[in-house]
């Protein structure tokens, strides 16, 4: 058994494309025929979608905390992991204002028509940005979660890791237990992700046989646009910076992390690339081992900047397409929430699902979306894993250079 586990493992990634190409076949060729196909792959995709759901907020709390402190209670030096900060900060940022930017200027998702095969959720109306900030702080934590209110829960979580920081060992219990929490949220995810090749089936199915040959175009229309989003990023930012911070040939940067980077899109997990990505950086770029084992491993957790894109790409396409109007206050809200998202999103396949129902949430799409969403995850997670792991790589180059002259 556990060699089929560890079989079934490693090609999964194979497992849920076909799941989601039977789903499809399946929406277009025999769901209108046989209707008990709609009722079985509805009762199914439910209890799937219902399982992951079930740890979206325990594990993005979890994570934001953890992130946090582990970043604050880092046994490096503050110049390595502060620069470290500023650079992976600094390209997050720009990742979400290029994933809101872009499809807005391109009006993506416009003309597309989603019929959604289950209930939507009743949309939270934001009159103004003063009055989303008013309510950030939680007067009843609990509440929060109960109902669901991710940017309560993102606040409440960055006040409880900052402050488990300032009392240092005493908050050491509390910290235990969160992350003890935080494996627990992550084990079920990864236990839910086994049953990820019959999810995306059941969830599919219902959605193309509603919509037709129609949104099957417009969702492979979306995928071409969002890999050259992510790897137009990659080539601009990353090779700029490689060239202008770094001083090294953005050829050879490139050529140098490929390794790196191809297992990173086939794992779909930018921490289980992490001894390949140091190998990259200290044998083939001269980086020195000081700084990759503080900026990859720390990059594996902060660094998400395709994530970014990926999750403010998706809001504004599935907006669009179900007809809703992102407002500007509404994309900065997004924009700042996704930059603290993709921090504590973790770097293991499907870790950006809990982070797209997140944002879904604060933009008040219906609930119908994260079957579409999950359906295409795969795909969309393999390019943003790879964009990541470069990131990673990148940023030791910039950093190499940056302590060097330094010390010069």
């Amino acid at each position: 058994m556990k060699k089929f586990y560890a079989w079934y493992q490693k090609h999964i990634t194979g497992a849920i494309f076909t799941g989601l190409i039977l789903g499809i076949l399946t929406g277009l060729l025999l769901a209108d025929r046989f209707t008990p196909i709609l009722t079985v792959t509805g009762v199914i995709g439910g209890i799937y979608m219902n399982a992951l759901n079930m740890m979206i907020f325990p594990m993005v709390f979890c994570s934001i905390v953890m992130g946090i402190c582990s970043i604050g209670n880092a046994k490096t030096t503050g110049k390595i992991t502060g620069y470290s900060m500023i650079f992976f900060l600094c390209t997050t940022a720009i990742a979400s204002a290029v994933g809101i930017i872009i499809p807005r200027l391109i009006r993506l998702g416009k003309g597309v028509h989603f019929e959604m095969a289950t209930s939507d959720i009743q949309a939270t109306e934001m009159t103004s940005i003063l009055d989303t900030i008013k309510n950030l702080i939680p007067s009843n934590p609990v509440k929060a979660f109960a109902e669901g209110n991710m940017l309560q829960v993102l606040v409440f979580a960055v006040v409880v890791g900052f402050t488990l920081i300032a009392v240092g060992e005493k908050g050491q219990p509390l910290l235990n237990v969160i992350d003890s929490l935080n494996e627990v949220c992550l084990k079920v995810i990864s236990t839910v992700m086994y049953f990820t090749p019959i999810g995306v089936f059941c969830t599919i199915v219902p959605v193309v046989e509603a919509n037709g040959t129609k949104t099957i175009v417009s969702l492979a229309t979306q995928l071409i646009i969002l890999y050259v989003a992510f790897y137009g990023f990659a080539i601009v930012v990353y090779g700029g910076a490689v060239k202008l911070i770094g001083k090294t040939s953005p050829v050879k940067f490139f050529k140098a992390i490929m390794p790196a980077a191809l297992n990173a899109f086939g794992t779909c997990s930018s921490s289980a690339t992490i001894p390949i990505s140091k190998r990259c950086v200290e044998k083939e770029l001269g980086v020195s081992n000081q700084i990759s084992s503080i900026a990859i491993p720390l990059g594996a957790t902060v660094n998400m900047d395709a994530v970014s894109i990926l999750m403010s790409f998706m809001i504004m396409f599935f907006a669009n397409a179900c007809g809703i109007n992102v407002s500007i206050s509404m994309m900065v809200i997004i924009l700042l929430a996704n930059v603290l998202l993709s921090v504590g999103t973790p770097g293991i396949p499907g870790g950006a699902i809990a982070s797209f129902a997140a944002l879904a949430t604060m933009a008040g799409l219906p609930a119908g979306v994260m079957g579409v969403y999950i359906s295409i995850n795969t795909l969309c997670d393999m390019g943003a894993t790879c964009v990541n792991v470069i990131g990673d790589m990148a940023g030791c180059v910039v950093l190499q250079e940056k302590i060097k002259l330094e010390e010069n």
